[in-house]
């Protein structure tokens, strides 16, 4: 084979090697997003949790009404 032909082959197999580590990153960003992804579902179904609880304490702590919902005393 020619010069060129075996510098062509090589810069192939190059690029091979590149291409196959980078899929192989990319699975693994994929699993590494897909993990944070699940975290963060969750991370937000208990904040969503605590802010209900929060909210109900609040409301015990009123005295079972909202200050914005009582009337002056001047009524």
């Amino acid at each position: 084979m020619s010069e060129e032909v075996l510098k062509l082959a090589e810069r192939i197999d190059e690029l091979e090697g590149r291409l196959a580590f980078q899929e192989d990153t990319i699975s693994q960003l994929n699993d590494v997003i897909t993990r944070q992804d699940a975290d963060i579902r969750g991370l937000v179904a208990r904040m969503r949790e605590l802010g209900e609880k929060y909210g109900a304490l609040a409301f015990e702590v009123q005295g079972g009404a909202k200050q914005q919902d009582e009337k002056p005393p001047h009524y």
